[in-house]
């Protein structure tokens, strides 16, 4: 006899596997990962920074596994692919991947002047 479940019921077993299977895809990092990961978003900030040409004060770096997310504001596209670049050349980055570097009009963001 097959076992039949109610929809509530069935909900709540396929929610239960999703989360099992997004647990264990997820693999924690080491101290000496997140240790290298650090020191290599602290080079690309540092990178960024001495960069005489963009301003780049207001951009975050986050680094995992050598996968680097630039995020903030700039001023210009140019600034943008500039950004990329600055981050692809320092040692320990193997990939800008998520990019969401803003721009920056007149003094407002997000539609509200400062």
């Amino acid at each position: 006899m097959p076992l039949r479940l109610k929809d509530g019921a069935l909900a709540a077993v396929l929610a239960a596997a999703s989360m099992l299977t997004t647990a264990c895809s997820t693999t924690p990092r080491s101290p000496a990962n997140a240790g290298a990961d650090e020191a290599v978003a602290s080079s690309v900030y540092a990178a960024l920074v001495a960069d005489p040409t963009y301003f780049y004060r207001h951009v975050d770096v986050r680094v995992d596994n050598g996968v680097t997310d630039l995020s903030g504001f700039v001023w210009s596209t140019a600034a943008i692919y500039r950004a990329r670049q600055i981050a692809r050349d320092v040692p320990g980055v193997r990939q800008v991947v998520t990019n969401r570097l803003m721009l920056e009009r007149e003094g407002r963001a997000n539609g509200t002047a400062r």
